[in-house]
C-alpha cells in the first residue's frame, strides 16, 4: 500500500469549531496510569470480602510463585483465579472494541458504524448458542464456547464478503447493507434456538451470553484474545494513514496514493479476526465500539494515528469498570455487561450528539 508522505486528514466542515486537542504523549500516559489503577480496583472490588491488603499479597503470591496458607486458599482462588483474568480480559475486551470501531467507522465512512454493523456478531450467537443450548462440540471442553463462537463468526465473515462483494470491490453501502441483513438473519436464528430449546439454566446463559458477560474469564482465554486484539491494533497502526484517505472517500484515497478496494478487504479481515476473538470469550457487548472513537476524536482530533493511540486504552480503562458495575451494583446477582454498557451509552451519545450533532449528520 503506497501513501504520500503527508496525509490530509478529514475534518468537519462548518458548524462550532473543533475543540482543542489534548497533548498526545500525556494523555496516553495518563490513561495508561488509570488502566492499571481500573486494574487493580477491578481485582480488589467484588462482593467477596477481601480486604485490599489481602488482594495486593495474593496477587504478589501469584506474581512470584509465593506461598499462602491453608486457610487462604479460597481467597486466594477468588482473587487470582477469578478477578484477576477477569479484570484482563475486560481490558482487552475494551481495547478490541475501541480499536475496530475506529477502523470499521472509516472503513464504510459512517459515524454510526460499530464492530457489530458487519453481522460478525450475531454469526457468533448462532455457534455460541449451539453449545449453550444443545451442547454441542462437547467433545471440545472448556474451549467449545469459544471455539464455536469463533468458528461461526468467521463463518459469517465469509458469508457477508461472498454477498457484499461486487465487481467493483467491497463499498462502504454494500458493506453495512449485506451488514446489517445478516445482523437481522442470524439473530432470527438464535431466536429460534433459544425459544426450540429446553427451558432453565441453559436458555438464561444465552441470553447472558448474547449481551455480554466476562463471567467466564479464564487464564486460558486471556493470551488468545490478547493476541489477536495487539496483532489487529498493530496493524490498524500501520495503516493509520490509509485510515485517514480512506475515511475521505474513494476518490481521495485513490488520488492520495492508496487502493481503498485493497485497503478495505484487509480492513474488513482485520475487524472479522478481532471482533470474532472478542465475542467469542465476552458475547456481544455494544455501545464500547460506537461510543469510544467518538470521545477519542474530540480529544485528539480525526487523524487515526493519534485516534488509535488513545482509543483502545480508553476502551480498556471504560469496560473494567463497566464489569465492575455489572458484579457488584447487585451483588450476589450479576447483571449482563452489554446492558451496563447501552445504559451509560444511550444518554452520553444523546449528549455527544447534541454537542457535536455537525459531526454526527447535523447541520
Amino acid at each position: 500500500m503506497a501513501t504520500t508522505s503527508q496525509t490530509a486528514v478529514p475534518r468537519a466542515t462548518g458548524g462550532p469549531p473543533p475543540p482543542r486537542r489534548w497533548p498526545l504523549v500525556p494523555l496516553v500516559a495518563g490513561l495508561a496510569v488509570a488502566l492499571l489503577v481500573s486494574l487493580c480496583c477491578g481485582v480488589g472490588l467484588g462482593a467477596a470480602g477481601v480486604t485490599w491488603a489481602e488482594t495486593l499479597r495474593y496477587l504478589r503470591a501469584g506474581l512470584t510463585g509465593g506461598t499462602i496458607a491453608p486457610d487462604e486458599v479460597s481467597a486466594y482462588t477468588i482473587v487470582w483465579e477469578l478477578r484477576f483474568p477477569r479484570a484482563l480480559l475486560a481490558a482487552v475486551v475494551g481495547a478490541g472494541l475501541a480499536a475496530i470501531g475506529v477502523a470499521v467507522q472509516a472503513m464504510v465512512r459512517n459515524a454510526l458504524a460499530d464492530p457489530f454493523v458487519l453481522g460478525i456478531s450475531s454469526g457468533a450467537a448462532v455457534g455460541a448458542n449451539a453449545v449453550l443450548l444443545f451442547g454441542a462440540l462437547g467433545s471440545l471442553g472448556v474451549w467449545a464456547l469459544s471455539g464455536a463462537a469463533f468458528a461461526s463468526a468467521l463463518a459469517a465473515m465469509l458469508l457477508v464478503y461472498a454477498a457484499a462483494r461486487t465487481a467493483h470491490g467491497l463499498t462502504p453501502l454494500r458493506l453495512v447493507l449485506t451488514g446489517s441483513a445478516m445482523y437481522y438473519g442470524f439473530s432470527a436464528v438464535t431466536t429460534l434456538m433459544v425459544f426450540s430449546a429446553d427451558r432453565g439454566e441453559a436458555a438464561r446463559s444465552a441470553m447472558m451470553w448474547l449481551l455480554g458477560s466476562l463471567g467466564g474469564a479464564t487464564w486460558s482465554s486471556v493470551p488468545i484474545a490478547a493476541g489477536v486484539v495487539l496483532a489487529g491494533l498493530g496493524h490498524l497502526l500501520w495503516t493509520a494513514r490509509g485510515l485517514n484517505a480512506l475515511a475521505m472517500g474513494d476518490e481521495t484515497a485513490a488520488a492520495l496514493g492508496v487502493d481503498p478496494d485493497r485497503l478495505r478487504r484487509r480492513l474488513f479481515v482485520v475487524a472479522a479476526a478481532v471482533t470474532g476473538a472478542v465475542v467469542a470469550v465476552s458475547g456481544a457487548i455494544g455501545f464500547v465500539g460506537l461510543m469510544v472513537p467518538h470521545i477519542t476524536r474530540m480529544l485528539v482530533g480525526a487523524d487515526h494515528r493519534r485516534v488509535l493511540a488513545v482509543a483502545p486504552l480508553l476502551g480498556a480503562v471504560l469496560l473494567v469498570w463497566v464489569d465492575v458495575v455489572s458484579r457488584t451494583l447487585l451483588a450476589p446477582v450479576e447483571l449482563p455487561v452489554g446492558a451496563i454498557t447501552a445504559i451509560i451509552g444511550v444518554p452520553a451519545f444523546v449528549v455527544l450528539m447534541r454537542r457535536r450533532g455537525h459531526v454526527l449528520g447535523g447541520a
